[in-house]
């Protein structure tokens, strides 16, 4: 279930409380403690993970907080929120191990400076990874595209369904979920087809030579279908253009105005164009 706008998570407040307990319990129990050594490093360990946890919620809140309340008037097309919380979920991870370490009696930075040579090493053999990861983090902050949005990266097309660190989940016409690295944002060609909501709309196809047709009777058999489509502009402009030409066929595109950006109601006049043009080929099939 979603978290409600503007309210505190109980799993913060319980984060809270036992970060309060365990604090004072040091004074306290200093005498307990003292007796249980190993209880007092495990305590030091605990209390080391809920302050850092405690501190970065508080601090996500109050960035994600003044961000919706300074864009609450604008459309807003980036991922902040995802990447805020995303950035939380690292930190929260690299300052568990930290309490870890510390329950274990390991010195952090000592650890860190003895395995300096051995982390080299992670980074070159997990470069991809962690390049994955950065790109993630950028693609999280960007304005280009955030979740919902419709695009084009390469060869895959659909709906952004998800962005982690590794991949953008996209889920494409077939509604088969495509996993596209991060990486391939930045050195393939990338469409945004929700960016600029227009309401133009152009359709491709092609037609063997054997039903060829100019541009001018297209259109003028077209038009009777191109009227009755209720999600088009009444009176709108229809262009009918020849896009090329081949050994065997003949590419045309047929620029429309919907009545809106709708990509739902653009696939559907897509659809019904391209039904008109099957039967005026099937109906006119041997004709030049």
């Amino acid at each position: 279930m979603e978290q409600k706008k503007g309210t505190i998570p109980v799993s913060f407040l319980l984060r809270l409380l036992a970060w309060v307990l365990l604090s004072i319990s040091f004074p306290f129990f200093d005498d307990f403690y003292a007796q249980h050594p190993y209880l007092l490093q495990l305590a030091y360990g605990l209390n080391t993970f809920l302050t850092a946890s405690v501190i970065i919620s508080t601090g996500k809140f109050i960035m994600v907080s003044f961000y919706n309340r300074r864009h609450a008037s604008n459309k807003v097309r980036g991922n902040f929120v995802l990447g805020i919380n995303r950035l939380a979920a690292i930190l929260n991870a690299v300052f568990a191990v930290v309490s870890v370490m510390i329950a274990l009696g390991i010195n952090p930075k000592d650890f860190i400076t003895s395995m300096t040579i051995v982390a080299m090493a992670i980074a070159v053999i997990f470069r991809e990874y962690i390049t994955n990861m950065i790109s993630g983090l950028i693609i999280m902050f960007s304005e280009q595209f955030s979740i919902g949005d419709h695009i084009r990266i390469g060869e895959h097309s659909g709906k952004i369904i998800d962005i982690t660190f590794a991949n953008i989940v996209v889920l494409n016409e077939e509604e088969d979920m495509v996993l596209v690295p991060n990486n391939l944002v930045f050195t393939a060609t990338v469409i945004n087809k929700s960016a600029q909501v227009s309401d133009k709309l152009t359709v491709r196809f092609e037609l063997p030579l054997a039903d060829r047709m100019d541009a001018q009777t297209l259109g003028t058999k077209l038009e009777p279908v191109l009227k009755t489509l209720p999600d088009l502009v009444p009176g709108g402009e229809v262009l009918v253009r020849i896009a090329d030409m081949g050994k065997d066929f003949v590419k045309y595109k047929i620029e429309l105005h919907a009545i809106d950006g709708s990509n739902r109601r653009q696939k559907r006049i897509e659809s019904a164009v391209l039904n008109a043009l099957l039967q005026l080929t099937a109906s006119g099939r041997g004709e030049v």
